[in-house]
Parts: C-alpha cells; sequence; structure tokens
C-alpha cells in the first residue's frame, strides 16, 4: 500500500513556475510534515509542477520547536532529505524562514485561543502575504493545510486581498493511514521500495481537482 496525495489548487492564469523567485508559504501547529508533504505533491503534479525556491512557515512557538527538529535539523532533517530524494536543489529554507506568531503584547504565541490571539494572528500572517506579494517577480503559493483552522482561512483571505495571478492556493489530502502517522513526512522513492511499507512505488499520484466551485471562480 503506497500513499496517495490530492492537491487542490485555486486556478490561475499566470504560469507560476516560469518565475525567478518562487515561494511556498504554509501554516502550521504541530504537524510540520506538511512542508514536506505539500512540496511533493506540488513538484509531483504531472499538469503544473511547482517548484518552490525558498519555503517560509507560519506556526506558533511550539510548532517552530518541532518543525526546526524534524524538517532542519542533522539528526532527522526531512527537508534535506526531500530534497535530495527528488534532486531538488536551491530550495532555501533554514531556522530564519519559520516564523513565529506573535500575541498583541509582541510575545511568540503558543496557540490561538482567545480574541486577542485571532487578532494577532490574523494581523501577523496578512503581513506576511503582504511582504511577500509586494514583489512583482515572485509567485507565491499559500497551504492551508497545516494549523488552526483560522490560520488556514486568514492565508486564504489575506491571499484574496493581496493575490496577484501568478498566485496559487492549495490544501493537499494524504490518504489513511499515512494522514495520521507523525511518523510519515514524504512518500520517499529514493530506493526501489516505499521507506513506510516496503512495497514498490509505482510513480506520482497527485492529482488535480478542478470543481464547479473552481469554473465560478473562473467566470
Amino acid at each position: 500500500m503506497n500513499p496517495t496525495y490530492e492537491l487542490h489548487k485555486l486556478p490561475g492564469d499566470a504560469l507560476p513556475a516560469e518565475f525567478p523567485r518562487r515561494v511556498l508559504l504554509a501554516v502550521s501547529g504541530l504537524t510540520p510534515q506538511i512542508v514536506t508533504e505539500t512540496i511533493y505533491a506540488l513538484a509531483a503534479d504531472e499538469f503544473a509542477p511547482f517548484v518552490p525556491t525558498e519555503v517560509h512557515l507560519i506556526t506558533s512557538a511550539e510548532g517552530a520547536r518541532r518543525a526546526e527538529l524534524t524538517l532542519l535539523s542533522d539528526d532527522l532533517g526531512w527537508f534535506h532529505k526531500l530534497c535530495a530524494d527528488y534532486h531538488l536543489p536551491g530550495v532555501r529554507f533554514d531556522a530564519s524562514h519559520i516564523h513565529v506568531m506573535r500575541d498583541a503584547h509582541g510575545q511568540p504565541m503558543n496557540d490561538i485561543r482567545s480574541p486577542a490571539d485571532n487578532r494577532a494572528a490574523a494581523d501577523f500572517i496578512t503581513a506576511q502575504v503582504r511582504a511577500i506579494t509586494a514583489d512583482s517577480g515572485c509567485a507565491l503559493h499559500a497551504s492551508i493545510a497545516g494549523g488552526r483552522k483560522t490560520m488556514g482561512f486568514y492565508l486564504g483571505y489575506a491571499l484574496s486581498l493581496f493575490g496577484r495571478p501568478q498566485d496559487r492556493l492549495s490544501h493537499v489530502l494524504v490518504s489513511e493511514p499515512f494522514e495520521s502517522s507523525y511518523d510519515f513526512f514524504y512518500r520517499d522513492c529514493a530506493s526501489t521500495s516505499s521507506a513506510r511499507t516496503g512495497q514498490a512505488c509505482d510513480g506520482r499520484q497527485t492529482q488535480g481537482h478542478h470543481g464547479r466551485y473552481n469554473r465560478a471562480v473562473r467566470t
């Protein structure tokens, strides 16, 4: 049994992959694997592959600690493993690209619990989107797959305010039982078998879905 990915994207006219600067901006809570899952799904999209030149993550204080440990550390380093396994050179992502939300007093936020926390999170996420979209030579891909639902909402809403034709929004779903596994970070095809199941990898299974909502957006 191999994991399958569903990549749900809102369409646009410009081709994001043609821009010299390509940013993946994701929100995350305590599951940093959404970063590697999203990079894999975007790069493996057979219709419109997108490999970011840099990755930025918006998260909580504890989320940042987990992201650094699992994605960037020398011990685990799943982000570096992904880039090596799938030959994705030059994707910039380090601790300086992990942005911890701040509360109304400027302190690192551990969670979004109060109305004040929600306002602070909305302002923080909007500021990140506004800063990235100010660069006309950049294509932004926003992932709402992780974090609190309010974080995904704020990111999507900010993109609706500041997004350009080359910008995109997506949500990645990973099939069971991998979706609920804290040990799964992406489909490993570095060898002839899947690291999670021992079964042979049979190619890319990312699928893009275009429903009635997407047709309405186009009109």
